[in-house]
């Protein structure tokens, strides 16, 4: 019995390696039909595997890897996005972030959280654009944008965040970056979004692009011709929205661990390609 485990530890090595890459596939996805695509993707390599290694069949065989080789193909277009983010994620040695260890998740106080609303809504009623994005677990780092802005590292209150978007200011262009209580960043740019081009400002292109991205983060827009407010998360928007329900949906992420999806989303579908533009953003919804 010891020699035929010492025989076949490769083997075995290799079963319990592909077990561990399929748990960790699995517990990362949470679309139902995300993961109806992923569990007849591993099937079908599985079979293909089974047939080259026990089965002397070479025209199943060469048939099975050709079907596994052209939705291999179909997936990398279809997952481009999330694949794209993968490789930033290994590339960059990000890997807590990647296994789902969060260790810098969204822990904001009450007072953080009613500050934030009270700015929205003052800069909402006084029809002043504003984009302010919230990392709730992404680590959002300066490569994470296409111009990182410039470093604040404040503490959030609903003065400083008025003053941030006030109109004679040279950052309120740009986006705020929030982690926790604190205010890290301003005059951020963020990467663009392709949904909804025709339809949204490029505020909501912006908040829309960054959570595509990064599912632990969401953004708060202010439209600056409407003053409507709006909340991104995992690509999707809800708008508009009062001030109340921007409160109780800041409320509910700030105690979660994991980032829930606006129960409102837009109607356009979902894509996860970025544009590789800087933003001017001058919100001109239509």
């Amino acid at each position: 019995m010891i020699s035929w485990w010492l025989n076949n530890w490769p083997f075995l090595l290799d079963l319990l390696l592909a077990f561990c890459l399929g748990i960790l596939l699995f517990s990362r996805v949470k679309e139902p039909r995300t993961l109806w695509l992923l569990r007849g993707y591993l099937f079908l390599v599985s079979l293909a595997w089974f047939v080259k290694r026990f089965a002397n069949l070479p025209i199943t065989s060469e048939l099975v890897g050709g079907l596994v080789l052209v939705c291999s193909l179909s997936l990398s277009i279809l997952w481009q996005g999330e694949l794209r983010r993968l490789m930033e994620l290994l590339g960059t040695g990000r890997l807590a972030v990647l296994i789902g260890n969060t260790q810098k998740e969204f822990q904001s106080n009450a007072n953080t959280v009613s500050y934030l609303t009270e700015a929205a809504g003052k800069l909402s009623q006084n029809r002043r654009g504003a984009l302010i994005v919230l990392d709730m677990g992404s680590d959002l780092r300066p490569e994470d944008f296409l111009y990182p802005g410039i470093p604040i590292d404040a503490q959030v209150s609903t003065e400083l965040i008025l003053n941030l978007f006030a109109a004679d200011t040279p950052l309120h262009d740009g986006a705020l970056l929030l982690k926790g209580n604190r205010i890290i960043s301003a005059g951020v740019i963020l990467p663009l979004s392709r949904q909804g081009i025709s339809r949204y400002g490029t505020r909501h292109l912006a908040a829309l692009g960054i959570t595509e991205r990064f599912d632990r983060c969401i953004c708060v827009v202010v439209s600056e011709e409407t003053g409507t407010l709006s909340l991104a998360s995992q690509g999707r928007l809800e708008r508009p929205i009062t001030s109340s329900r921007l409160l109780d949906l800041l409320k509910e992420f700030s105690s979660s661990s994991t980032v829930k999806v606006v129960s409102k989303p837009s109607n356009v579908p979902t894509s996860s390609e970025n544009l590789s533009t800087s933003i001017s953003v001058k919100d001109n919804l239509q």
